[in-house]
């Protein structure tokens, strides 16, 4: 359903661990670019009911999916790099990924019985539910990046796993592989990617060109409402199920992959680098991106975009706005210390202490 496309949970646990280290600092521009990222999730998910009855929200909408999960998972996969699946690394996924990930899904789950009024849904850590799905995902990408750090060419190999996903609609729905598959490349154009090259972004011709492409791919976007299925973007169906010939997936994939590329170059180009008044909200995002699922689901339960305000043009700034707001509120560091239990548990009591000898370890 469209409510799970995006999102998510990011880069932030792998940043955090870098900027625990001595003489490590969160860096002003990755933090300003998940918060700016993490605001347009929120914004998407509060288009969703508005775009039956608007051409310029569904364009906007197609606009904003095109590029904000992919800017997320480049990210995750750039902060991803140095994972080696050493034992503190492997705490740090199992408490940055995995409890979440358990936590959220039986939330989620108990939640959507009263808010999708299904009282029967059963509790399953193998079908991601709602927003879940970008946790399991990240757990899998971030195991298998020794993988991709040791190939010779992990993008190509990467694209070609995600075209041939694109064309097996037998994948099913254990752990939304046919997600994890099709955004994989995202997660391993991350893992190439070395600081120098977004040094480029911020090149002046590169920023100058970034509100233009940006502005040019709008424009497509709503020329493209009435002549393309926007679900090809949210990557979790195979073309059969989106009811496309064979062969269109694995172009769709490569020609998707390409304009999302772009679009998330531009974005990053525009991205503020010195520290501003959201940058400490980019610590944040999981937080946000797992918990405004909540309020937006309660939302829809209560079905506000019956009304038809929402539905005129005052009435859609103002759903953006209030999404943006309740978005920034959730990523604030109250919320976050309320939280923090859930979602950055320390789980000293469950891991051996690193450095202890052999015998210890056998005993």
């Amino acid at each position: 359903m469209p409510g799970q496309a995006p999102p998510p949970a990011e880069a932030d646990s792998a940043q955090a661990g870098r900027a625990a280290e001595p003489g490590k600092q969160r860096d002003a521009f990755f933090d300003n670019a998940k918060y700016l990222a993490i605001v347009l999730v929120a914004i998407g998910h509060a288009w969703e009911p508005l775009r039956s009855e608007s051409r310029t929200v569904t364009a906007l909408y197609m606009f904003v999916y095109a590029f904000h999960m992919p800017a997320f998972i480049v990210i995750s996969g750039y902060f991803s790099r140095s994972f080696d699946a050493s034992p503190g690394r492997i705490k740090r996924l199992v408490s940055g990924v995995v409890v979440p990930y358990v936590v959220f899904e039986v939330a989620y789950t108990f939640f959507t019985r009263w808010s999708d009024n299904e009282p029967e849904r059963q509790i399953t850590l193998l079908d991601p539910l709602y927003l879940t799905w970008f946790l399991a995902a990240l757990f899998i990408w971030r195991l298998t990046t020794p993988l991709w750090n040791a190939v010779r060419q992990p993008l190509p190999l990467a694209l070609a796993i995600a075209m041939l996903a694109s064309v097996t609609p037998s994948i099913g729905d254990d752990l939304d592989l046919q997600r994890v598959l099709q955004f994989l490349p995202y997660f391993v154009l991350g893992l190439c990617l070395k600081p120098h090259h977004f040094e480029l972004l911020r090149r002046r011709e590169v920023r100058l060109l970034a509100l233009p492409v940006l502005l040019c791919a709008t424009v497509v976007a709503y020329w493209a409402v009435p002549r393309m299925n926007y679900a090809w973007f949210f990557h979790r169906s195979s073309a059969q199920q989106l009811a496309a010939p064979a062969w269109s997936g694995p172009v769709m994939t490569l020609a998707i992959f390409g304009c999302s590329v772009v679009l998330v170059a531009c974005f990053l180009a525009l991205v503020p680098r010195r520290a501003m008044w959201f940058t400490a909200l980019g610590a944040g995002t999981l937080y946000g991106y797992l918990l405004h699922g909540f309020a937006i689901q309660a939302a829809n339960h209560w079905h506000w975009s019956d009304h038809g305000w929402f539905h005129e043009p005052l009435g859609e700034i103002t759903v953006t706005l209030i999404a943006a707001a309740v978005m920034t509120v959730l990523c604030t560091p109250p919320v976050r210390r309320l939280f923090r239990p859930v979602m950055e548990p320390t789980l000293d009591w469950a891991f051996r202490r690193q450095g202890s000898s052999a015998a210890d370890r056998r005993r």
